[in-house]
């Protein structure tokens, strides 16, 4: 039997990028999923249509996270469609890097409204909508293991998700874990676009491997995270960096 056979999995941007490839590995493992997006509904179309071509089953539901009325709609059209909810895959968020001096309010607020305040909308939500026995991952990063100028507003509120993650772990009870990932560098598009390639493989050094991740790392230790093998790991934070930090 499949990992995730009989789950049910709610991706949050999980229509491109690093979301779009844990939603399709959590699919092949045998769950149904739920990819929430924002702004990309071609890309999240798309996405649904190869899992289901590949003979998945996923539903598209649009919602800002940072909006906690429109994170209420969509826990209700997701358990609506499929009955409930699983697992709980915080992915969606933003990266600002600027120096801290160069900052401004709207980059700031924009930065923690999504990662923070979306995060905190959706486990805010979880607490009582999430079925028993189930799993919460929230995605954070390896720069909070690391001093990198232009990324402070972005590790700290990625800072901030690793704390809720642990506390709620504490709280919420009922059977379920909540654990948190640090991807270092992957090659997506949004990471890689606009980067020289010395840039590239200055990051790729940093660890004993010489690359940058790929986007199905990440998403296997999500799909192991969210199995029921990993039911006795709660309240960690695990690097997925190949040894960067």
């Amino acid at each position: 039997m499949k990992k995730l056979a009989q789950k049910i999995a709610l991706v949050t941007g999980g229509s491109k990028g690093i979301g779009a490839t844990i939603a399709q590995h959590i699919s092949a493992a045998g769950a149904k999923v739920i990819i929430n997006y924002s702004g990309s509904e071609a890309d999240a179309r798309q996405t649904v249509d190869l899992i289901n071509a590949n003979g998945g089953e996923a539903i598209a539901i649009k919602a800002d996270v940072s909006k906690a009325k429109e994170v209420d709609t969509l826990f209700e059209k997701a358990i609506a469609h499929f009955g409930r909810i699983d697992v709980l895959v915080n992915n969606a968020g933003i990266m600002i890097t600027k120096l801290i001096r160069d900052t401004t309010d709207a980059d700031f607020e924009r930065q923690f409204d999504i990662n923070v305040k979306g995060v905190f909308n959706t486990l805010r939500k979880a607490a009582t909508h999430l079925a028993d026995n189930g799993t919460i991952i929230n995605l954070s990063t390896t720069i909070n293991r690391l001093m990198v100028p232009t990324y402070g507003t972005y590790a700290a509120s990625k800072s901030a998700v690793e704390q809720l993650s642990r506390v709620l772990s504490k709280e919420i009870g009922r059977g379920i874990n909540v654990n948190s990932v640090s991807p270092g560098p992957t090659n997506t598009a949004l990471f890689v676009n606009g980067k020289p390639q010395e840039a590239i493989s200055r990051l790729a050094a940093m660890n004993p491997f010489n690359r940058i991740g790929e986007p199905a790392e990440i998403a296997k230790v999500v799909v192991f995270l969210a199995s029921d093998d990993a039911k006795w790991i709660n309240s960690q934070n695990i690097g997925i960096n190949g040894g960067m930090a």
